[in-house]
């Protein structure tokens, strides 16, 4: 089955913030490939009407969305429904924080800059070993 154009997820934000797709398979070496550098990994799913408001809002500001200075990689887990098992998502769109292949943390939904900010801060500090905000 085709999708119509106008049935196509918008893709423009993962070319503005150069997120890397990925699957089950190519998730763990990606995230492992960043290093020090916290990954973004953006859990979203084709027709996800909250995912479609995340985009819009991050393209709609995103000079504070790059200051966070994040390896961004995203995955479709309507796809690949397996990602969504193996994190325990019940619901998109889902911000997951890495850094040296552990998981940080996590942000649900899209409730505005502040609040990815916030969940952005509080993985660093994970990171870091000190108390969370």
């Amino acid at each position: 089955m085709t999708q119509s154009p106008d049935s196509l997820p918008d893709m423009s934000a993962f070319a503005a913030f150069d997120m890397r797709e990925v699957d089950n398979g190519s998730i763990d070496a990606a995230i492992a490939a960043a290093g020090d550098r916290l990954v973004c990994v953006f859990f979203w799913g084709v027709d996800c009407f909250n995912c479609e408001v995340a985009k819009k809002a991050m393209l709609a500001n995103p000079d504070p969305v790059r200051a966070l200075g994040l390896s961004w990689l995203h995955a479709n887990v309507y796809a690949h429904p397996e990602l969504g098992r193996r994190f325990g998502l019940h619901g998109i769109p889902v911000f997951m924080f890495f850094q040296n292949g552990k998981k940080l943390g996590r942000a649900t939904g899209w409730h505005g800059h502040a609040q990815f900010e916030a969940a952005v801060a509080n993985a660093r500090l994970k990171a870091a070993g000190k108390p969370l905000a």
